[in-house]
């Protein structure tokens, strides 16, 4: 009988020949934020070209490009913003984030554990977190100000308190939602209750809790102008709040996007990290 090198396709007698895979075109995820990007700076130009506001209130791109290298480096003897350069504000700015969005997705991932695991510390403190999660940064600001002083205490105590109930809903809500087939096979095998937390609830409530970790960290960052409203300078918070005071809408505007810029750049790494930590998240 004749051999046949390659396998031929039922009732027809041909060989299938292999399609090449196609090739994954970069253009368009490249070209459309670009795209966007451009159209913005153009609608941007045109606006301000109107004479619609002042150039004070609406400044051309290129006065904010200026403002930009103005802040960023030495000229007239003049060092940057205040005595610090564009990078000095937001890596002040940025460690107070570290700090106190750190603190708070720590507390946030034990207390929503503690409320996910133990049905009396849920309905304690329950209540309490969802107060505090409506709660407006500005409602209790000034308070911690009396309280903690002006210098970084509050600021760090501020960003902690923000970021902590997104963590600690998240949290609580993945645990609980953990299948108790689970939690019973594991007890069965002879897993303490430690083994329970460690080996089934931590893992099984890993996707949920990133997704919490990177909405603490961008109401962190919605919370980082107020702050840093009081005695802000240093960081890029208390820059933007002190170039308004003197209607230094460039400025502003460059602060207001190195906070993105560098928000987006942050929520990215985060996200980078969620799908090495968890790659079966949206495959099962």
């Amino acid at each position: 009988m004749p051999s046949s090198s390659a396998p031929q396709e039922a009732g027809t007698g041909k060989v299938p020949v292999p399609r090449r895979p196609r090739a994954r075109s970069w253009v368009p995820r490249a070209a459309l934020p670009v795209g966007s990007f451009l159209l913005f700076l153009v609608l941007w130009q045109l606006l301000a070209l109107s004479g619609t506001w002042s150039r004070t209130l609406v400044p051309l791109p290129a006065d904010v490009w200026d403002a930009f290298v103005r802040v960023s480096t030495t000229r007239d003897g003049v060092r940057g913003y205040n005595g610090s350069y564009l990078v000095e504000h937001l890596g002040i700015s940025l460690r107070r984030i570290a700090i106190g969005a750190g603190i708070g997705i720590a507390a946030g991932v034990v207390f929503g554990l503690l409320m996910g695991t133990v049905g009396w510390v849920r309905s304690l403190f329950e209540p309490w977190i969802t107060f505090l999660r409506t709660l407006p940064p500005l409602a209790y600001f000034s308070l911690l100000i009396i309280w903690l002083g002006i210098n970084e205490e509050p600021k760090v105590t501020l960003l902690a308190v923000a970021a902590f109930p997104p963590v600690a809903v998240s949290t609580s809500a993945a645990v609980a939602a953990v299948p108790r087939a689970l939690i019973e096979a594991a007890r069965a095998l002879g897993a303490s209750r430690w083994d329970v937390v460690k080996d089934v609830l931590v893992p099984s409530a890993l996707p949920e809790t990133l997704t919490g970790i990177r909405l603490a960290v961008g109401v962190a960052y919605s919370s980082l102008v107020a702050a840093e409203l009081v005695n802000g300078l240093p960081g890029i918070g208390g820059m933007v709040k002190d170039a308004a005071n003197y209607n230094n809408t460039p400025v502003v505007l460059v602060g207001i996007i190195s906070i993105g810029v560098s928000g987006l750049v942050i929520d990215g790494l985060l996200l980078r990290l969620e799908r090495t930590v968890v790659p079966w998240r949206g495959r099962v």
